[in-house]
Parts: C-alpha cells; sequence; structure tokens
C-alpha cells in the first residue's frame, strides 16, 4: 500500500517520457515550419523569430491539393456510410440467411493488399475514363470505408433493442422509415465513429493517389507532399508548412469527436 504512490509516479514519469518522444517529431515540423528558408538543421530548437513565409509558399502551391483531399475525403466519407449503414441495419436486424457468410466477406475484404486493389481499379478505370477524376478516388477509398464502416456500424446497432424497433413497427413505421427514424438516430456515436476512421483512410491515402492520378488535374495533398520535397529541398519551411497545413484537419477531428469516437467503439461490445 505504500508503494502504491511512487508506483503512480514512475508510470506517469514514464508516460510523459514517451509521450515527448512520439510528439517529438510533430514538435520538430512545426517548429521548422516557422524558420526562415534553408537547412532546418541550421534551425533553433524554439521559434523565437517565426517566419510564416512557408505557410504562404504551402498555400500557394498545395492549396488546390488540399481542396481536392478534403472533396475526396467528405465524397468517401458520405458514399462510405450511404452503402454501409443500410447494410449493418441488415445484418444486424433483418432475418437473412447466411449473415455470417457476408460478414466472413466483409473481413476478407479487408485483408486484400491495396496495391492488388489500386492495379485491379487502374485497368478498369482506363477502360471507364475515371482516371484523373473526383468520383475514381472517390470509389477507390471507398473500398477501405465501406467494410470497417459495416463492422463498426453492425456491432453498434446489434446492442439497439429489439422491442424499440418493434413497437415502431406496431406504430405503422415501415421498414425504412423505422431505420430513417429509430435507427440512424440512436446509431449517432457509431456513424461519427464511422465517418471519422474514413475520414483520415481518405485523407491519409497515398497510393490509390500515386495510382489513378497521372496528371495535376486531380492530386489529393499526400501525393502533392511528395513531389513537393524533391522540388524544394532547399526550402524545408514550405515543405513543413505543407506537412502542418495536411495533418491539422485530422488533428481537429480527432480532437473534436473524441467522446464520440470512444462511445462508438464500446457501446456495440455491450449488450
Amino acid at each position: 500500500m505504500k508503494r502504491a504512490p511512487n508506483r503512480g509516479r514512475l508510470s506517469t514519469i514514464i508516460g510523459i517520457v514517451l509521450l515527448a518522444v512520439m510528439l517529438f517529431p510533430v514538435y520538430w515540423m512545426v517548429n521548422a515550419s516557422l524558420q526562415s528558408a534553408g537547412n532546418t538543421l541550421q534551425g533553433g530548437w524554439f521559434p523565437l523569430h517565426p517566419d510564416f513565409s512557408g505557410y504562404t509558399t504551402a498555400l500557394r502551391d498545395q492549396g488546390r491539393n488540399l481542396v481536392t483531399s478534403l472533396v475526396v475525403a467528405l465524397g468517401s466519407v458520405a458514399l462510405s456510410l450511404g452503402l454501409a449503414a443500410p447494410a449493418a441495419h441488415a445484418l444486424a436486424h433483418l432475418p437473412i440467411r447466411g449473415i455470417n457468410v457476408v460478414l466472413f466477406g466483409v473481413l476478407i475484404t479487408q485483408m486484400v493488399p491495396g496495391i492488388a486493389v489500386a492495379d485491379a481499379l487502374y485497368g478498369a478505370y482506363n477502360d471507364l475514363g475515371l482516371l484523373n477524376s473526383y468520383l475514381g478516388l472517390i470509389l477507390a477509398d471507398s473500398t477501405a470505408g465501406v467494410p470497417f464502416a459495416i463492422i463498426v456500424l453492425r456491432s453498434f446497432m446489434q446492442g439497439i433493442p429489439g422491442e424499440i424497433i418493434e413497437a415502431a413497427r406496431v406504430d405503422g413505421a415501415g421498414r425504412l422509415r423505422t431505420f430513417r427514424s429509430v435507427v440512424l438516430p440512436m446509431s449517432t456515436n457509431a456513424l461519427i465513429t464511422a465517418a471519422l476512421f474514413t475520414f483520415l483512410f481518405t485523407w491519409s491515402d497515398f497510393l490509390f493517389a500515386l495510382t489513378l492520378t497521372t496528371t495535376d488535374t486531380v492530386r489529393p495533398v499526400t501525393l502533392g507532399i511528395y513531389e513537393y520535397i524533391s522540388a524544394h529541398t532547399n526550402h524545408w519551411n514550405a515543405t513543413m508548412a505543407t506537412a502542418v497545413l495536411a495533418s491539422a484537419p485530422a488533428a481537429v477531428l480527432l480532437v473534436v469527436a473524441q467522446r464520440y469516437v470512444a462511445a462508438g467503439a464500446t457501446s456495440g461490445a455491450v449488450k
């Protein structure tokens, strides 16, 4: 009993040290983005005289790519939830034969290497004219978002009491009305969780962007940063500023939706 406080302080110290080690690259990225143009190794540990010219250059050169990533990510979220929510409801509450087989198939899709999917999509997109298009990237990124969203939403929807759904049916609501007015409002946490992770999948995608875009017409920011590094090796402040701008939406969403994610990830495990 007397050693418990010491163990608690030791665990806290170890946790702070590990957190500092993991967050140091993020700190250095922000610090380098506020330095003047040149080698980041010549910059100080603290931006005593911050220079925002890197952000001006980053917004000028990568602003269009940031908008492209945002459009593709939001489109992927909308498509993934639009397909996954009804599928999850059907797998959770409707008397369908072979549900286990369907779920096994959904899990198998998560195990397929992304490069195999990208290679197959390239040939199909080339025939359909979907290369270098927003729709093509949205469909490609949804191949990862839909299966994950189905798994998360089904686990949560299984925890919705069947009596509530039956009560809505007794009151005269059809299956579609019950799904829209009862199931979806009760699954808000799970929907936000699935939407957030789908957004993060799409926002950080590099493989589909590299494979399915061959021009500058539609270019996500991940691919923009990749090509930006080779062209701006002497302007690391602009490169790091681009990385900060690309990381900001994901960081903000994680902070804002943290409590919804925690509730959505654990509610389906308790019935």
